[in-house]
């Protein structure tokens, strides 16, 4: 039997020559199409064996190739701290491995600029699609690109755009919470949020709106504050309002789970944790079940935001219909403070 150079990667060639047979038929038998061209169980099943055995292992530039694709998808997300965006881009991944995908991930820090380097330089790498939560305030840049190849929003809305849309009804799960908690504190109850220009703060502020409306209470100006996402914006807003008011607010909604680290983080150095303020906020992590300090959240299905956004990005990439092309999923309360539970319980 014919020996192949060790420390060299395998080849179809050397599959071939091993197996006895042409290229043509061990390319047939690697590529799955054995029983469309009637090779042989016993030929077919010798130059599997034989790939097995070796390790042999499909060169991806001989792929794209054949395809016309490089099998890349790229994932454009601000940052990867954040939890729900760690989340959807290790299910992404998953999604995109079982698929014989790979998946580029690019963080923009919420700069616009930065972002848009970002894609082009995905864009360079001749990715098959884009799946973007962006900061942008228009589309027109993904527009163009949109000619060349699929793009799908993720999580944020670029206001006026028409691309294909995957995202979280951030504003009637928001209004149902803050309904609740407003009920409680009718006469105080802030919000705390980020980039006034992005979509998760335009909709969880008219969430947040909307709940005190159905809850009988007018909103107070300044009971909106705006910083940015990162928790240090979080924290620096919350030890504002604490220094204002000489103490905690009574009720507080945080538009992300960022925000919310900021501000425990303050009642934590502060030893404020055993304090009466009723916090509640969009975003959850699986940790607010152990604390002490009890806090009511609006849950993203993280999992059905991967899902929904491959599905998408595929199915463009495949030239097939999109059944919806604009998907928007419900968001989940965790009711964890005992006054929302007494009261849910009450009605």
């Amino acid at each position: 039997m014919a020996s192949v150079k060790k420390n060299k990667r395998i080849t179809i060639s050397d599959i071939a020559t091993l197996a006895g047979v042409s290229k043509s038929t061990a390319s047939l038998v690697l590529n799955g199409r054995s029983k469309e061209y009637r090779v042989s169980d016993d030929t077919r099943d010798r130059i599997l064996a034989l790939a097995h055995e070796h390790h042999y292992q499909p060169s991806i530039h001989a792929r794209s190739l054949r395809s016309n694709r490089s099998h890349t998808l790229g994932l454009v997300v601000p940052e990867m701290t954040n939890y729900g965006f760690a989340v959807i881009s290790r299910e992404l991944e998953t999604l995109c491995r079982e698929a014989g995908l790979q998946l580029l991930i690019a963080c923009t820090d919420e700069n616009p600029a930065q972002e848009m380097m970002a894609v082009n330089s995905l864009v360079q790498r001749q990715v098959d699609g884009l799946i973007v939560a962006s900061s942008q305030l228009n589309d027109a840049e993904y527009q163009k690109i949109n000619v060349g190849l699929p793009v799908v929003q993720m999580d944020r809305l670029i206001a006026g755009s028409e691309l294909p849309l995957v995202i979280t009804d951030s504003v009637n799960a928001t209004a149902n919470l803050v309904e609740k908690v407003a009920r409680q504190h009718p006469d105080e109850i802030y919000f705390l949020g980020g980039q006034p220009r992005i979509s998760p703060t335009r909709d969880r502020l008219a969430g947040f709106q909307l709940g005190l409306e159905h809850a009988g209470v007018t909103c107070k100006p300044e009971w909106i504050i705006n910083g940015s996402y990162h928790p240090s914006s979080g924290y620096e807003m919350f030890a504002q309002l604490c220094a204002q008011l000489g103490r905690p607010p009574k009720a507080l909604f945080t538009a992300a789970c960022g925000l919310l680290e900021g501000v425990l983080r303050y009642l934590t150095q502060h030893q404020l944790m055993e304090s009466d303020i009723h916090l509640c906020s969009f975003d959850d992590h699986y940790l607010f079940d152990c604390m002490t300090l009890k806090i009511d959240t609006v849950a993203q299905d993280c999992r059905a935001l991967a899902q929904h956004s491959f599905d998408q990005v595929t199915a463009l990439i495949d030239e097939r219909p999109l059944e919806q092309h604009a998907l928007y999923l419900p968001g989940r309360i965790h009711w964890r403070h005992a006054g929302s539970r007494a009261l849910l319980a009450g009605e």
